[in-house]
């Protein structure tokens, strides 16, 4: 059940991290951009599903706390 979750949550960041991607590319915006990549990334690093949650719910909301 473990690789499963880790499956279903990295997909989803991972999609949420390309919609993030694409929006910072089309506006030009950095702090967008550099969410959606570290949304792409970072779930090969962990393997904890707790820790892979919790750094990816603040990894999506930093494009809408931070505006530069």
């Amino acid at each position: 059940m473990k690789g499963t979750s880790l499956l279903i949550w990295g997909m989803l960041f991972g999609a949420i991290g390309f919609g993030f991607f694409i929006y910072g590319k089309k506006q030009r915006s950095v702090v967008p951009l550099l969410a959606g990549i570290a949304l792409f990334l970072f779930p090969y690093f962990i393997s904890n599903v707790y820790i892979l949650v919790i750094v990816g719910v603040i990894l999506v909301a930093i494009p809408y706390i931070v505006r530069i």
